[in-house]
């Protein structure tokens, strides 16, 4: 874990907001806040039961904006996502009424517990930020954030993401199980009511979307660029990756770097963000060879690799 002191006010409200819920996850709660400012989604794998749910709940509450939940079932329709058009008699035409996807916070829970076509209506409007319904295009409301959880493929049940789809995700991340000292401590806190009864709003929509756009304007050095680019080269080239990252991977990591620098209060980009943040960014973009598969290898290994291997800019800027 990379230590990340929090200069902004309302995001340390935030911090503070989900460390009384979450114990001992800084990491994944500054990630979740990296993806939220880069107007990216998250993507979070774990055994059920590590706090996936209370995590994303927590955030919501956290934000005035409006939280939906979707609960993903093998018999969910892509119009239980999206909405649906209703005839109307008294109007004496349709209506539509929209579905959970219109909301600003969406958990989309156990997102590979349904079919691929019902993934598909909720990450079309990840990716366009709008939704097709009876041939009418609906723009989704700002801000808007998806954390989706789903439960490690090996389980039952399960419909695994395709890669197109995944690669829609600015992050993806893993809860893991408490420490001995977090678990007592979590049975502390919840032995009567749970914290997160306890959370209030601490920004609001307009905040949010303010700040949003702040990230867009931190600063990026060219060196810093092309190191980004020579990261998303390697995984291309190297001899264990059987398809490397696209370009989409490269403006996820910028998009990243730049959240994760406005969150440790800088308004330029160094090359220390871009190595932190590449494992939780190019993981879940490659697919492996065979062979590397059979001898044990993991896209985290790999990308570890190309990160100690590739050139790091040194500049006056960045010492």
């Amino acid at each position: 874990m990379q230590e990340t002191m929090v200069y902004n006010e309302k995001i340390e409200k935030v911090m503070a907001n989900i460390n009384k819920v979450m114990i001992g996850k800084e990491d994944v709660a500054v990630l979740s806040l990296v993806a939220l400012l880069a107007e990216g989604h998250v993507l979070l794998e774990d055994v059920p039961g590590v706090g996936k749910t209370m995590l994303v709940r927590t955030l919501a509450k956290s934000l005035d904006c409006d939280f939906k939940r979707i609960q993903f079932t093998p018999d969910l329709l892509p119009s239980d996502v999206t909405g649906v058009s209703i005839y109307n008699p008294k109007e004496m035409e349709f209506e539509f009424r929209g579905g959970p996807i219109l909301g600003n916070i969406v958990l989309a829970d156990e997102i590979n517990r349904t079919s691929p076509k019902t993934q598909s209506a909720l990450l079309e409007g990840m990716e366009e930020k709008s939704v097709t319904v009876d041939g009418k295009t609906i723009p989704l409301h700002k801000p808007f954030f998806v954390m989706a959880t789903q439960n490690p493929i090996e389980y039952e049940g399960t419909y695994p993401l395709p890669e197109a789809q995944l690669d829609r995700f600015i992050l993806k991340l893993t809860m893991g199980y408490p420490t001995l000292q977090d678990e007592l401590e979590l049975l502390e806190r919840t032995s009567k009511d749970h914290p997160i009864e306890t959370i209030s709003p601490v920004m609001t929509k307009e905040e949010l979307v303010l700040i949003q756009e702040e990230v867009r304007n931190v600063y990026m050095e060219k060196n810093v660029q092309q190191y980004i680019v020579n990261l998303i080269r390697e995984t291309r080239n190297h001899d264990a990756v059987f398809l490397g990252v696209s370009p989409r991977g490269s403006i996820a990591l910028m998009k990243a770097a730049k959240a994760y620098a406005y969150i440790a209060g800088r308004d330029y980009v160094l090359p220390d963000d871009v190595k932190y943040l590449a494992p939780y960014v190019l993981t879940h973009r490659m697919i492996l060879t065979s062979e590397a598969k059979y001898d044990g290898k993991t896209a985290r290994q790999i990308v570890e690799e190309i990160v100690k291997q590739t050139f790091v800019p040194i500049r006056k800027e960045f010492s």
